[in-house]
């Protein structure tokens, strides 16, 4: 594709992405280059890299171009990101050429609000502080309220891109090997420095077509997703529940610390999620997963109560902490569905916390940095359940296999992870203990 092709295909995106504002970015571009086979990848990832780069700076998009009498529509939103990154306005007119394959002619409207614009940058002293830092006006105060004097810093390490991470099947081979073998593909790696199966790939490159992810030998999973796994201390004979499935990421990784020994169940309300992960555990050559799909009226959880060693509640919350991956996420996200979300949470932990048998475990953890769905909602549940307690994870007597200290907070139990800190997606994790009888066996 030609550089003006590229700039109407990234153009065509946001308009889709405009269309339908309730799907996620990356589900709409991934449909977006399903109907359009004929791009090739360096295609696709320059298409994509226009367009990620507009959702990261949105409001700030917005603001000038509303500054400058114009409003954010994807043509003006792409034309305006340009001449504030010092592209002018005269060699922005020939790329929208209205040429085959080209853009559009800029109108004379676009044309004054784009002239309006050069000469700045993106950022601009008189913006509001949310409009700057890219958040929803009502979610920048419980961010201050997380991070205090860090909150700028933690907030732009969010809107950065995110690094590629891979984790090393341990049930298809060692951690070198598989470097080895992706440096055999011309792709190479570094270890993460956290989790100790990991893998860091430097740039964006098509990791899913290699034999080495064929074979199941890695998977791409966020170096804090897998720490999340570790944190869960799953060991082989175990009975485990991992209660919010999804397409089994977690899954996958609980498999591989129990050896694939002993017996998990997969548990969601989504059968299409279910049964995505169907491939993915055959690829990974994991066989002790049963999977079960939650639905009205289930009498399936009342005949286990209080029978298994782990569950993991994985749950469903705003994901603040993946905003690197999904920048249009803070876009769609409002204070009722963060208030929806926590009421949410807290039904699944009670329900999940019946299942935990007695000196058993229950891993709590989401993809939020925001406090209401993390340590609050763990202090309000021991409030409610006077049978729970938190484990320090900070105590090596916790976990079989201790979580790099680096990855631990010296002021809390818990496992909380941040771009800024940690070089992972936000990531919030508590391990509970189920009071046990006289001489448990945990």
């Amino acid at each position: 594709m030609t550089p003006t092709a590229r700039l109407a295909a990234a153009i065509d995106l946001l308009f889709q992405m405009e269309a339908t504002p309730k799907r996620p970015a990356d589900a709409v571009a991934n449909n977006f280059f399903r109907e359009r086979r004929y791009i090739g990848g360096g295609d696709r990832r320059a298409v994509s890299t226009q367009v990620w780069s507009v959702l990261r700076a949105w409001r700030r998009l917005e603001w000038w171009l509303t500054k400058a009498g114009g409003t954010a529509r994807p043509r003006l939103l792409v034309g305006a990101l340009s001449v504030l990154e010092g592209r002018p306005v005269e060699s922005l007119q020939r790329a929208f050429s209205g040429g085959r394959y080209a853009p559009d002619t800029l109108e004379p409207a676009e044309a004054r609000v784009l002239r309006a614009l050069e000469g700045h940058t993106l950022d601009h002293p008189d913006m509001p502080e949310a409009v700057a830092l890219e958040v929803p006006d009502w979610l920048l105060p419980l961010l201050r309220a997380q991070f205090g004097d860090q909150t700028h810093a933690e907030i732009a390490a969010l809107t950065e891109a995110a690094t590629l991470d891979l984790r090393v099947n341990l049930l298809r081979g060692a951690r070198e090997s598989a470097q080895a073998a992706l440096s055999g593909e011309g792709i190479e790696t570094e270890p993460t420095p956290l989790s100790p199966w990991g893998l860091r790939v430097p740039s964006r490159v098509p990791v899913m077509a290699t034999k080495a992810f064929k074979a199941g030998l890695v998977e791409i999973q966020d170096e804090g997703s897998q720490l999340v796994v570790q944190a869960a201390g799953a060991a082989p004979e175990m009975r485990v529940l991992d209660y919010c499935a999804g397409a089994g990421g977690k899954t996958l990784g609980l498999a591989m610390t129990m050896l694939n020994r002993g017996h998990i169940v997969a548990c969601d309300v989504s059968e299409a999620r279910l049964d995505g992960a169907v491939r993915r555990l055959r690829r990974a050559g994991v066989h002790n997963v049963e999977r079960h799909l939650l639905s009205s009226g289930d009498k399936w959880a009342k005949r286990r109560a209080a029978s298994f060693d782990r569950v993991l509640v994985d749950a469903p919350c705003t994901g603040t902490g993946t905003w690197r991956r999904n920048p249009d996420a803070r876009l769609r996200l409002t204070e009722t569905d963060l208030a929806e979300l926590t009421a949410k949470q807290a039904t699944i932990l009670d329900q999940a916390a019946s299942l935990v048998r007695p000196g058993g475990r229950l891993i709590y953890a989401t993809c939020s940095v925001l406090r209401e769905e993390n340590a609050a909602q763990i202090e309000a549940f021991l409030a409610r359940n006077a049978a729970f307690s938190v484990l320090d994870l900070r105590d090596p007597e916790t976990l079989a296999a201790p979580i790099a200290p680096a990855a631990l907070s010296s002021d809390a139990p818990y496992l909380r992870l941040t771009p800024r800190l940690h070089g992972t997606d936000g990531f919030f994790t508590a391990v509970l203990r189920r009071a046990a009888p006289a001489n448990p066996q945990d």
